[in-house]
């Protein structure tokens, strides 16, 4: 693959991986929700913040990542099984539905009505950039070999910013047009989408595990005691 292929692959990759995990679509009623009774000014000024918020948590975990990982002794291997595990668990909830989420989500929106300033907690974290998004971001970092290859990762997640903040903005008229069903389909859709990213996560993974023999001598003696 070319280094112009490449660089592209890896931004599509990133929205791709990112943006259903996201879920901006999702996200707009509960956005509503916590931003009830606030100025369309004041609305959009908060959502501007959260979405720069969201940018400078994810950007700071890919840099910070390789380090993360040396620090805590994780292998690329390791990280891509336990990240899929995590996207497969998020997904699988999105496509089931969780009979506790609404109950859930009007907690969060009661106690986020009580705040001077939502756009860091519940807006940008954890509804833009969760543990879910966060993982893969600090995944993304086993694709990275070339200063480059960082420059496209962080284009993938401007891009994704641009777009939930975009959904987000007209998120009154989404909600009214799509309605609750409409809102309930496009979760399903976006979950199944995820349990498939998941899944190739943990496949590459198990992958890694082989092409390793180090990592496969290891477990064989770990076995073995």
């Amino acid at each position: 693959m070319s280094n112009a292929s490449h660089f592209w692959a890896l931004i599509l990759g990133t929205v791709a991986a990112l943006l259903p995990l996201i879920n901006p679509l999702a996200a707009a009623p509960t956005f509503l929700a916590i931003t009830e009774g606030d100025t369309p000014q004041r609305r959009l000024a908060q959502l501007k913040r959260a979405c720069l918020y969201m940018i400078g948590i994810l950007v700071s975990f890919l840099i910070g990542g390789t380090f993360i990982m040396a620090f805590f002794g994780i292998s690329i291997p390791g990280l891509r099984i336990a990240g899929g595990i995590l996207v497969v668990g998020i997904g699988w909830r999105m496509l089931m539905g969780a009979r506790d989420r609404l109950p859930r989500e009007k907690a969060a929106a009661d106690e986020a009505r009580a705040k001077a300033d939502v756009s860091f907690s519940p807006l940008a974290m954890p509804m833009l950039s969760g543990p879910g998004s966060i993982a893969v971001t600090v995944g993304f970092t086993s694709l990275a070999s070339h200063w480059l290859d960082y420059v496209a990762i962080i284009l993938g997640i401007l891009v994704v910013a641009a777009v939930s903040y975009a959904i987000l903005r007209a998120s009154h008229r989404i909600v009214s047009v799509i309605g609750l069903n409409g809102m309930n389909v496009l979760t399903k859709m976006m979950g199944f989408l995820l349990v498939c990213i998941g899944i190739q996560f943990v496949v590459n993974g198990i992958v890694g595990v082989a092409m390793e023999p180090e990592l496969v001598r290891g477990i064989r003696d770990a076995l073995r005691q």
